[in-house]
């Protein structure tokens, strides 16, 4: 039986051969989305990526007859922290349809989050959920939007033959673009707008983008400073988001809400370009550029990147205009349809208001957690789980050895009698979103 090593590697001189070991994972899958090498490349570089300044990171890859099999990372986002102490982030878990390999990679991830005093280890989160972040439990029929991942159907049973335990689940809403924005919904936005002459709502300018990413910026944070999981974003690290989709952003379909002068909404909605990119292979030459270009004018789908209220004003129907801007610019052109993502479960105010628009969860994405404390540490009320315990560590290799490492026809995304069930308490609650002002 040939033998699993799992080796720790170097950031960024190790970040080609953590990427490219992705390929041959997804060798025969043609919904995935290989990423672009050199954007890859900036995002695992310390000294381009200013999430690195506030989290300490270690990535793993898995050997295995003397080829790549496998990699995952595992961060403590020190910035996260303030919010819950404790807990550990893995991420990039990629591995071979082999349950030993997936051990080994999680075992040596949870045993390094542990060194740093870390007591659970929840993910995967690439780096968090700034970033892509969730497990595909459900969709495998369908390719990601953009910005989304994607992953083999092994995966879950995987996740679970391991001892992982759910935490949390997101979920990817599906809207047709058919019959244009339901009455009630423009009646709603006509009227708010009537009655609020305060509210301004303007497209995103990209000839004052520094100005306009900073708006943003202040919108994001507070916007969803409330939610799970939520980490804050330091102006370095927004900026360098910002700069990562500047190219991708069409002024069209983005929209800032202001009450007075202040920011107090805002909605960004991306083209699908992973129906460009994944022609691109990795890689923007010799030919990938072509397909960017070109490509661009035979994207059909759409993607809800950022839809998010301020707190202080989340009493008002802002989401209502927000979609009608969004919509009517779609029906302009040849969208068949739009993502909406990713809202979690328990998120019964956005889930009400996007299944009011005729919206259906079409994927569902899972954050898994292993918890990382002895029984002895857990104390009395521990109760006896092999699948909470640590595992002991055979596979890792010593750091010391990382030099001598080996050359190397239904609805879309739905199945008849398979659909997700309207969530009747968002069902109830969705109209804080929309209609507020909506007369009884």
């Amino acid at each position: 039986m040939s033998r699993v090593e799992i080796r720790p590697i170097q950031l960024p001189r190790d970040t080609v051969a953590f990427v490219k070991a992705w390929w041959p994972i997804y060798a025969d899958d043609p919904l995935w989305v290989p990423p672009l090498i050199f954007e890859r490349k900036d995002f695992f570089n310390p000294k381009k990526n200013p999430y690195h300044q506030h989290a300490d990171i270690q990535c793993f890859m898995a050997w295995k007859d003397g080829k790549p099999v496998g990699t995952i990372s595992a961060q403590v986002d020190h910035a996260y922290q303030e919010i819950e102490a404790g807990i550990g982030f893995f991420g990039f878990f990629e591995f071979i349809d082999d349950e030993e390999v997936a051990q080994g990679l999680m075992d040596a991830a949870c045993a390094w989050l542990r060194e740093q005093g870390m007591e659970e280890a929840r993910g995967p989160f690439n780096f968090n959920t700034n970033h892509e972040f969730g497990c595909l439990i459900d969709g495998f029929d369908t390719p990601p939007a953009i910005a989304n991942p994607h992953n083999r159907e092994y995966y879950p049973r995987i996740y679970e033959a391991i001892g992982m335990d759910k935490s949390k689940d997101w979920y990817a809403y599906w809207l047709d673009n058919e019959g244009g924005v339901p009455d009630r919904i423009r009646r709603i936005s006509d009227r708010f707008e009537q009655r609020h002459p305060e509210v301004t709502i303007r497209k995103l300018s990209k000839k004052d983008f520094p100005a306009e990413k900073d708006r943003v910026h202040e919108i994001y944070d507070d916007a969803w400073s409330d939610n799970w999981g939520h980490s804050h974003m330091s102006p370095a690290e927004f900026e360098f988001m910002a700069n990562g989709v500047k190219q991708l952003l069409d002024p069209d379909l983005a929209y800032i809400a202001f009450v007075g002068d202040e920011p107090a909404a805002v909605a960004i909605t991306l083209p699908d370009y992973n129906q460009v990119v994944t022609k691109m292979n990795g890689r923007l030459f010799p030919f990938g550029w072509w397909h960017f270009l070109f490509g661009r004018s035979a994207i059909t789908q759409i993607r809800v990147w950022i839809l998010g209220v301020k707190l202080k004003y989340q009493h008002l129907p802002l989401g209502a205009p927000l979609y009608v801007r969004t919509w009517d610019e779609g029906s302009k052109r040849n969208i068949t349809g739009a993502e909406a993502s990713l809202i979690l479960e328990d998120n019964h105010r956005m889930r009400g208001a996007l299944e009011k628009l005729g919206a259906r969860v079409y994927k569902t994405y899972r954050i898994w957690s292993r918890g990382l404390l002895t029984a002895e540490e857990l104390g009395d009320d521990y109760e006896e789980d092999a699948s909470d315990a640590p595992t002991e560590l055979l596979h890792v290799i010593p750091p010391d050895l990382l030099d001598d490492e080996p050359a190397g026809g239904t609805r879309r995304g739905f199945r008849p009698g398979d659909e997700h069930e309207k969530d009747e308490a968002s069902a109830e609650v969705g109209e804080a979103i929309l209609d507020e002002d909506e007369p009884e």
